[in-house]
């Protein structure tokens, strides 16, 4: 008898062993494919980046970056200021109309979204967000250029915006749908309205997906052309006034790439490695500020527990 359970526990323990070399390997396995997985989705970020750094660093200096553009032809890289000067303005004054409008409608979609009105809703800001930019910029155009009777920073901030809010909306409903349920019920048991709850806890509950949201959006608008050259058309000189043709980084890097002339393919790679510098600045900058702004509130709650 004692035999047969020592056989037993010799099995068992065979197994086991077998099991456990199985597992490793599999973990292995896929420790393995994560990593090529990684480093393949990496690997083009780092090519353009270093495409970008390779063929704009030349270009960089302190007139590139602030002077007016210029004649092209004289063997001188010309200038981008108005250009990074435009973005900047462009992309702060869609997402002050793109971003409330998208929050807001991703919070109606999430928290009050169980209607067939809101379906409908729904349906059309995925076909809205799958607009072609161009189709977009020709609305502006037709909807602000050809009644106002002049290009206009506005007319472009308005069709940036109707590229950003599509955006914005369907990353904050997500955001908000991931905020557990009981977190809402705790509220309305507090005597709460439906109206504070979202507001004042399940909004800062989901904070960090709408912040992605919101980035996404601006790397977006950020780099898009087509519709820019239908509203603001572009200009060589700083900007002037909100009624008034804008210069950008995307529509001075599409008409150096037009040029023949080979200070102005190297401007237009500078002006490139600039734009994607500014939005990874932008990138960089916001997520900093909340992430500071996270640890102040951290630190003034672990004061108030102390009784500081």
């Amino acid at each position: 008898m004692s035999n047969i359970i020592q056989d037993k526990r010799a099995e068992y323990r065979a197994m086991f062993r077998s099991n456990v070399k199985h597992r490793l390997l599999v973990d292995k396995i896929m420790m393995v494919a994560i990593f090529v997985c990684v480093v393949t989705a990496i690997t083009p970020l780092l090519w353009i980046l270093g495409t970008l750094f390779y063929g704009g660093a030349e270009a960089l200096s302190w007139e590139f970056l602030t002077k007016e553009p210029g004649a092209v032809g004289g063997g001188i890289p010309p200038a981008i200021g108005p250009a990074i000067q435009g973005t900047l303005i462009i992309i702060g004054l869609s997402s002050i109309i793109g971003i409330p409008i998208g929050v807001l409608s991703g919070i109606y979609l999430a928290e009050f979204g169980g209607s067939w009105f809101s379906k409908q809703i729904r349906f059309f800001t995925d076909v809205f967000m799958e607009f072609p930019s161009i189709v977009l910029g020709v609305f502006a155009f037709l909807t602000i250029v050809l009644i106002l009777g002049h290009f206009s920073v506005w007319a472009g901030a308005f069709a940036l915006s109707l590229i950003m809010f599509p955006i914005v909306a369907r990353a904050t409903e997500e955001a908000l749908k991931m905020v557990p349920w009981n977190i809402r019920e705790a509220g309305t048991a507090l005597g709460l309205r439906k109206w504070i709850v979202t507001l004042r806890i399940v909004l800062p509950a989901a904070k960090n997906g709408i912040i992605t949201g919101i980035l996404l959006s601006v790397s977006r608008v950020g780099g898009e052309t087509a519709p820019l050259i239908m509203t603001i058309l572009g200009s060589s000189q700083f900007f002037s006034g909100f009624d008034s043709p804008m210069d950008a980084l995307p529509l001075r890097i599409w008409r150096f790439s037009l040029q023949p002339y080979d200070e102005a393919r190297l401007a237009g790679w500078g002006a490139a490695l600039v734009l994607v510098i500014t939005i990874l600045a932008i990138h960089i900058g916001v997520r900093y500020w909340f992430m500071r702004r996270k640890k102040s509130t951290d630190m003034s709650s672990r004061l108030r527990k102390v009784g500081i």
